[in-house]
């Protein structure tokens, strides 16, 4: 009998067919846990997992907009004192917008909600 040789060839992580590297749903949870803990920017953490900024926040986004799909929307009606501090909305994510006409930040308040 002749004796066989087999070689064993690392090709590195798992790739789809245009060369992109395939994480698995698990390993993306794992990431997402640990950036919500990092404190980091969203490049920065990216950056320092070795994966495309692009990709890490399109999976935030995917996560934010599956996360509570049925969650309650909660307003309240507040007086509105007409001073020139003018208005300031935090929205759940922690985006904060200011603004000096109540139309045009309701408008962005909806726009950015959809």
């Amino acid at each position: 009998m002749a004796n066989i040789t087999t070689e064993i060839v690392d090709r590195g992580p798992k790739r789809d067919t245009r060369g992109r590297r395939v994480t698995t749903a698990a390993r993306r949870e794992e990431l997402l846990a640990a950036y919500d803990q990092s404190g980091a920017t969203q490049q920065a953490f990216a950056k320092r997992e070795g994966v495309n900024v692009h990709t890490f926040v399109s999976w935030l986004q995917k996560r934010r907009r599956t996360a509570a799909p049925g969650a309650p929307v909660r307003f309240a009606e507040l007086p509105w004192t007409g001073s020139s501090a003018g208005l300031e909305v935090v929205l759940p994510g922690g985006i904060l917008i200011r603004g000096h006409d109540a139309t045009a930040v309701a408008q962005l308040v909806r726009s950015l909600s959809h």
